[in-house]
C-alpha cells in the first residue's frame, strides 16, 4: 500500500446522556444526534459506550427479555437511520447483545464447544457488552468487549462474557477497528491486536465515570494506545448522572503520533467533530485471521476515499478548575437523578449552617429556584443566626423558603418518654427528619439529606433523622472540600455580577448540629482538616494502620477515626445514594461487611525477625 494517498475523513463523537432502560428514548437521541452529524458533514460518528440500554444497566443485563429486546432495536436503528436519510453515515453505538453461549470464556482463547448450553449448563444465552457500526440500513460489524472491568463501581464479570473478534470496517478507504472503553486501558489488548493487523483508526465508544483529576489520566492514555495501536483514537464518553455515578464526557481525538486533535467540555451534551488525514500506505501489512489473542474480521463499506476538501478547524476545550468540575459533576448528578426519575421537586432541611447551604445552591443551580422548597425547623437549642442564615440563603437563591418550629413537637415526645443524653439530642434530628418526609409525601418532594462524606465516614448523623432522604447530594465531599466548593461559587458568582448564594457567615461560624447547648462538631470529632486526611487514606486509598502512622497521621487522631469509622457501617448501608466524585465513595464503591471483627493494629514482628 506504498503507493496510496493519503486520504481524509471527518468523524464525530456524539457525547450524549443517555437513561438507563429506555431503549426507545436512546434510539431517538441516536437518531437525533446523528442527523447533526450529517449536517456537520461527518462519514462516521461514535456514540458511548450501551447507548441504547443506558450504563450501567446492572442486573437488567441478565434479563433475557431486556437484551433481545436491545437487539431488536439496534436492528430497528439501522433501519430508521436509513429511512430518515441517514444510511450513508456509519454509526457506531453501543448495545447490549445476546448471543448463544454461556459463561465467560477467558479472555486469551476462544470459546469452545465446552461454554455451549447443555442440561448441566442450562444458561441459555450469554449477555455481551457490544458496539455494532450501521451503515445503510444494515448492521456491517458487531464487537463484543473484550476486557470486562471488575473493580471499584464495576460488575461486568458478573454480567457479560468477554469477545475474542476484533472486527476491522474499511470506510471511504479507512480501516477502521471497533473498540470499548477497558479495552484501551489494557496494554497489549485491543489496541496492540490492531497495532499487529494494521489499521488506520480505532474507535473507543465509552462510558467511563467522573472522579476527580480523572480527565488528567485520560489524555496519557488516549495517547499510549495510540502508539500501540500505530492508528488515530476517536474516545468517545458519555456525559450525565447514573444512580450514583455521573459520567463527564471528556470525548477526545489523538492522531498516531499522539498529537491531541480535539476534546469535547465536560459535563454538556456536545457533537464534537474532526477532520482527520490518515495515510494508509504507513501501515505496512494489513493482516485478518488470528493475530495474537484475538481474531480479526474485516468488513468493507466503502474503498473509495472522500473526494478533497478543505477541512474545518477543531475544537479543544479548556480544563476546569478543580472546584468548578467538582460543582458541575454534583449539579448533574443531581439533576439526572431528580429528572430522570419523574420527581418534580425537592426538599430540604435548612439549618443555616454550611452543608445545607451548599445543598441548596447545588439543587438551585440543577434545578432552579422554583423547584426547591427549605425549609427552617429550629428547635429549643438553635441559635438565632441559624435561622437567620438560613433565611438570608432563601434570599439570595430564590428558592421556597418556610419555617416549622419543632420545640412544642420534641415536648410532647419527652412528655410520653424520658430520653436524656444523646437520646434526647437525637430526638430532634428523628422529629425534622418525619416532618421533612411528611412534607415530600404530601408535595411530591423528593427528600435531599445533607450530610457530607466526613459525617458518614464516623457515623456523625442520627439514623431516621438527618439522614433521612431519597438523594445526598454531597456524600461524597469531604467537609473540608465543602467549604472550598461554598467559597468557589460564591467567587463564581461574583466574578458573573450575580449574589453570591451562600451568606458568608454560613461559611465562617463553627460547624454544630444545635442539638444541645453551644454545641460545636469539635466537641466530638478531631478537626476536619486532620480527619479528612485520615478518611481519605484509610477510606479512598485503602490503607492499614501501620501505613497510615508511616505517612505522618497523629496516632491517637488514626485510631479514633479508624474506630468511628468501622462501628458505622451498619448506617451507611441505610443511607441514600449520592453522587461519586472521590477515588471510593461509600456506596457500590466500597462494600464492607457489616458484622465484622476485623480491626486495624500494628503489625506484630516476630521474636528473632528483622527489625
Amino acid at each position: 500500500m506504498s503507493d496510496q494517498q493519503p486520504v481524509q475523513l471527518r468523524v464525530a463523537m456524539a457525547q450524549v446522556d443517555t437513561r438507563v432502560g429506555d431503549l426507545a428514548g436512546n434510539a431517538d437521541l441516536v437518531v437525533r444526534w446523528a442527523a447533526e452529524a450529517s449536517a456537520a458533514g461527518a462519514q462516521l460518528v461514535v456514540f458511548p459506550e450501551m447507548t441504547l440500554t443506558g450504563y450501567p444497566p446492572e442486573d437488567l443485563a441478565l434479563r433475557e427479555s431486556f437484551a433481545r429486546a436491545s437487539e431488536q432495536s439496534l436492528v430497528d436503528l439501522a433501519g430508521r437511520l436509513a429511512a430518515d436519510g441517514l444510511g450513508a453515515l456509519a454509526v457506531v453505538v453501543g448495545y447490549l447483545a445476546h448471543t448463544e453461549g454461556s459463561g465467560p470464556a477467558p479472555v486469551d482463547e476462544p470459546p469452545t464447544d465446552d461454554d455451549r448450553p447443555s442440561d448441566a449448563n442450562p444458561r441459555r444465552g450469554a449477555p455481551r457488552n457490544a458496539a455494532a457500526l450501521l451503515h445503510g440500513g444494515e448492521v456491517v460489524a458487531r464487537y463484543y468487549k473484550r476486557h470486562l472491568p471488575n473493580y471499584g463501581v464495576f460488575d461486568e464479570a458478573r454480567y457479560f462474557v468477554p469477545g475474542t473478534d476484533l472486527p476491522v470496517v474499511r470506510l471511504h478507504g479507512v480501516d477502521v477497528a471497533l473498540t470499548i472503553c477497558e479495552d484501551l486501558w489494557v496494554e497489549g489488548g485491543p489496541c496492540g491486536v490492531a497495532g499487529e493487523a494494521g489499521v488506520d483508526l480505532v474507535v473507543s465508544p465509552n462510558a467511563s465515570p467522573y472522579e476527580r483529576a480523572k480527565d488528567d489520566l485520560r489524555l496519557p492514555l488516549v495517547r499510549r494506545r495510540a502508539a500501540e495501536a500505530r492508528a488515530a483514537i476517536l474516545y468517545c464518553n458519555q456525559v450525565g448522572g447514573q444512580d450514583e455515578l455521573v459520567f463527564d464526557g471528556d470525548s477526545m481525538a489523538v492522531s498516531p503520533t499522539g498529537e491531541l486533535l480535539a476534546r469535547a467540555p465536560q459535563f454538556v451534551e456536545h457533537l464534537l467533530t474532526v477532520d482527520l488525514r490518515l495515510d494508509p500506505s504507513a501501515v505496512p501489512e494489513r493482516r485478518e485471521g488470528r493475530v495474537g489473542p484475538m481474531t480479526v474480521t474485516r468488513h468493507v463499506v466503502s474503498d473509495e476515499p472522500v473526494p478533497p476538501y478543505e477541512p474545518r478547524p477543531a475544537s479543544i476545550a479548556e480544563p476546569l478548575s478543580d472546584c468548578e468540575e467538582v460543582w458541575r459533576a454534583l449539579v448533574l448528578g443531581l439533576r439526572d437523578f431528580i429528572d430522570k426519575n419523574g420527581m418534580p421537586s425537592v426538599v430540604l432541611g435548612l439549618s443555616g449552617g454550611i452543608d445545607s447551604a451548599v445543598c441548596a445552591a447545588l439543587a438551585v443551580d440543577a434545578l432552579g429556584a422554583d423547584r426547591v422548597h427549605g425549609v427552617g425547623l429550629p428547635s429549643t437549642w438553635s441559635s438565632e443566626h441559624s435561622l437567620a442564615d438560613a433565611e438570608d440563603l432563601a434570599r439570595r437563591t430564590g428558592l421556597h423558603y418556610s419555617v416549622v418550629p419543632i420545640a412544642p413537637m420534641v415536648d410532647s415526645f419527652h412528655g410520653a418518654a424520658e430520653l436524656t443524653g444523646v437520646a434526647a439530642e437525637n430526638l430532634q434530628a428523628r422529629v425534622r427528619g418525619t416532618l421533612l418526609m411528611g412534607l415530600s409525601n404530601q408535595h411530591g418532594h423528593l427528600l435531599l439529606t445533607t450530610g457530607n462524606k466526613s459525617e458518614v465516614a464516623v457515623g456523625y448523623s442520627t439514623l431516621y433523622g438527618d439522614s433521612a432522604g431519597g438523594f445526598a447530594p454531597i456524600k461524597d465531599v469531604p467537609k473540608t472540600l465543602v467549604w472550598e466548593l461554598a467559597r468557589w461559587r460564591n467567587t463564581h458568582a461574583r466574578g458573573r455580577g450575580e449574589t453570591e448564594p451562600i451568606p458568608q457567615n454560613s461559611i465562617d461560624k463553627p460547624p454544630s448540629a444545635e442539638l444541645a447547648p453551644g454545641q460545636v462538631d469539635s466537641d466530638s470529632l478531631p478537626s476536619y482538616d486532620l480527619l479528612d486526611a485520615v478518611i481519605t487514606d484509610y477510606v479512598d486509598r485503602d490503607l492499614g494502620l501501620a501505613e497510615l502512622l508511616e505517612r505522618g497521621h497523629d496516632a491517637e487522631v488514626v485510631a479514633r477515626v479508624l474506630r468511628l469509622v468501622d462501628a458505622a457501617e451498619f448506617k451507611r448501608r441505610q443511607s441514600a445514594p449520592g453522587t461519586k466524585i472521590s477515588l471510593k465513595a461509600f456506596g457500590r464503591d466500597r462494600r464492607l461487611p457489616i458484622t465484622n471483627r476485623w480491626r486495624e493494629t500494628l503489625p506484630t514482628v516476630r521474636e528473632g525477625a528483622a527489625q
